[in-house]
C-alpha cells in the first residue's frame, strides 16, 4: 500500500515521474530520430526511382517522350505500406506521363547535397494524402530542343511512419524493461540502506525508560552518524537534567527533613510541658521554623518558576524592561526591611537602562542579592545598589565578604559556608541560574570597604542610551 510518508514509497514515487519523463522525451526523440532515417532510407528509393524514368527519357518527332522501364513501374506498384505517384514533364513543364497534379516544390527548396544529382526533396498533399516528393531535373540537349525535364516521384508516408513508430515503440519497449529493472534494484537498495534505521528504532524500542544510553555507531552508514550522534547529545543532555532534577530533588528533600524533624520535635516537647512560658517558647521558636521552611519552599518554587522563564525567553517572549527602574522599585520595596535591620541602603541608578528579560526573574534576583547583601551586613553598614549605564547591575556591602576560595561554590545549590547562620543555601543560586537564562555574566570582587560586590552583565538591548 502507498504511503505518502514513507521515505521508501516517497523515493520510488520521485524516481518512477522521472523514469516515466525520460521514457516520454525518449520516445518522441526515437519518433523523430526514426522518421529521420525512413526519410533518408526512403528518399534514396525515390531518387533511383526518378533517375530510372530520366534515363527512359527521349525524343520523337520533335516532342519528348518517356519510357517508363519495366522496373521502375514494378518499383511504384502497391504495397502494403503506401502507394507511389510519378509524374514527367517536358521542357516546357507539359505532362508527359504518369499522375497529374503532383505537387511542385515550393519556392525556395533548397537542392540536395546528398546526392550527385539535381534534386529537391520536399513534402506535400496529393489525393488528400500526405506524400514525399523528390523532384529530379533532367537536361534535354538536342538539336531542335534544348532545357531541363523534370521528373516527380512521390510517395505516400504510411511506410515513413510505420518504420519511425516501430523504432519509438522497440524504444519505449527497452526503456520500460530498463526502468522497471532500476526500480526493483532501487526498492531493494533503499530497504538494505533503511536497515540499520530499523536496528536503532528496535534498539530505542527495547530500552527501558530510563535507559539513556549513547545510540551505537558501528552499525550505522556515514551519513546517518551525525544524526545518531545529534540524538546521543540531545540524550546526554535530558541525563544530566534528570540527573541534575534527582539531586535537587533529594538535596530538597534532606533540607526539607532536618527543619520538619525541628519542628516536630519542638511541638511534641511543648506538649509535654504544662509550663505555659516554656510552650509560648516553644511556639514561638516553631514560629520561626515554619518561616524558614516558608522561605525555603518559595525559593523552591522560584527555581521552578526560573526554568519556565528561561524556555519564555529563549522562545523569544522577553521584554523591554528598564533596569534602572526595577532596581528603584526593589529598592523601595526593601528599605523597610533594611531601616529594621538598621542598614543604610542606597541607590545609584539615575538613567534608564535597556535590556530585554523577564520582569518576574529579573526581581527574583534583586530582590536576593539586595536580601543576601542585608543579611551578612552588620548594623550600622551600608548596602549599595547601583546601575550603570553599560547594563551592569551591582550590589556593594561593607560585610565580612566572602573568602577567594568560596566564590565559586556559593552559587551551587544548599551550599552554605557558614551553617551556624540561617539560610537556604538558594539565594545566590537562583540568582545564578537566572544569570544563565538572561545570558548574563556574574562575577564577585571586593568591595571598597572590604566587603563584597556582586556584579551582573546583562547584554543591552538594541540602541540602548542613557539619557
Amino acid at each position: 500500500m502507498f504511503k505518502v510518508d514513507s521515505l521508501r514509497w516517497g523515493l520510488l514515487w520521485n524516481l518512477t515521474l522521472l523514469l516515466v519523463v525520460l521514457m516520454l522525451a525518449s520516445g518522441l526523440s526515437a519518433y523523430f530520430n526514426g522518421r529521420e532515417a525512413a526519410d533518408t532510407a526512403y528518399d534514396r528509393t525515390l531518387l533511383a526511382s526518378a533517375r530510372t524514368i530520366a534515363a527512359g527519357l527521349s525524343q520523337r518527332d520533335g516532342s519528348l517522350s518517356a519510357d517508363v522501364p519495366y522496373v521502375a513501374l514494378d518499383t511504384f506498384a502497391y504495397d502494403s505500406a503506401g502507394r507511389i505517384y510519378y509524374q514527367v514533364n517536358d521542357i516546357h513543364q507539359r505532362l508527359i506521363s504518369g499522375y497529374e497534379h503532383l505537387p511542385a516544390p515550393p519556392p525556395g527548396t533548397p537542392r540536395t547535397d546528398d546526392y550527385p544529382a539535381l534534386a529537391r526533396f520536399y513534402n506535400g498533399e496529393y489525393l488528400g494524402q500526405n506524400v514525399r516528393v523528390v523532384s529530379l531535373l533532367k537536361a534535354v540537349s538536342e538539336p531542335n530542343m534544348n532545357g531541363m525535364a523534370e521528373i516527380r516521384v512521390a510517395e505516400t508516408d504510411e511506410a515513413r511512419v510505420v518504420m519511425a513508430r516501430s523504432l519509438m515503440a522497440d524504444t519505449l519497449l527497452r526503456l520500460g524493461m530498463l526502468g522497471l529493472g532500476a526500480l526493483l534494484v532501487v526498492w531493494f537498495a533503499v530497504s538494505a540502506a533503511l536497515r540499520p534505521l530499523e536496528r536503532l528504532r528496535n534498539a530505542v524500542e527495547e530500552r527501558e525508560s530510563d535507559d539513556l544510553r549513547p545510540l551505537p555507531l558501528v552499525s550505522v552508514q556515514h551519513e546517518l552518524r551525525p544524526l545518531v550522534q545529534a540524538l546521543n547529545h540531545f540524550t546526554e543532555r535530558l541525563r544530566g537534567q534528570f540527573e541534575r532534577q534527582a539531586q535537587f530533588i533529594a538535596d530538597a528533600a534532606h533540607e526539607l527533613r532536618t527543619p520538619l524533624a525541628v519542628l516536630k520535635a519542638r511541638l511534641e516537647l511543648g506538649l509535654r510541658s504544662d509550663n505555659p512560658q516554656t510552650l509560648r517558647q516553644t511556639l514561638e521558636h516553631a514560629g520561626q521554623d515554619t518561616d524558614r521552611l516558608t522561605h525555603l519552599a518559595n525559593q523552591l518554587l522560584s527555581l521552578a518558576r526560573i526554568e519556565n522563564g528561561a524556555r519564555a525567553i529563549a522562545e523569544g517572549a522577553a521584554q523591554l524592561l528598564d533596569l534602572s527602574q526595577l532596581a528603584r522599585d526593589l529598592g523601595m520595596a526593601m528599605a523597610p526591611l533594611a531601616h529594621y535591620r538598621g542598614v543604610a541602603l542606597a541607590l545609584e541608578a539615575d538613567h534608564p537602562v535597556w535590556l530585554r528579560g523577564e520582569p518576574t526573574l529579573l526581581n527574583e534576583l534583586l530582590s536576593n542579592l539586595v536580601d543576601n547583601a542585608l543579611a551578612h551586613t552588620p548594623v550600622g553598614g551600608n548596602v549599595i545598589l547601583r546601575v550603570t549605564s553599560a547594563a551592569v547591575l551591582e550590589v556593594e556591602d561593607d560585610g565580612p565578604g566572602i573568602p577567594h576560595e568560596d566564590r565559586e561554590r556559593v552559587f551551587e545549590r544548599f551550599y552554605r559556608r557558614n551553617q551556624q547562620v540561617a539560610g537556604s543555601g538558594l539565594g545566590l543560586a537562583i540568582v545564578g541560574e537566572i544569570c544563565r537564562a538572561h545570558l548574563a555574566h556574574i562575577s564577585l570582587h571586593d568591595g571598597a570597604q572590604g566587603g563584597l560586590k556582586v556584579r551582573v552583565s546583562f547584554v543591552p538591548a538594541s540602541g540602548n542610551r542613557s539619557v
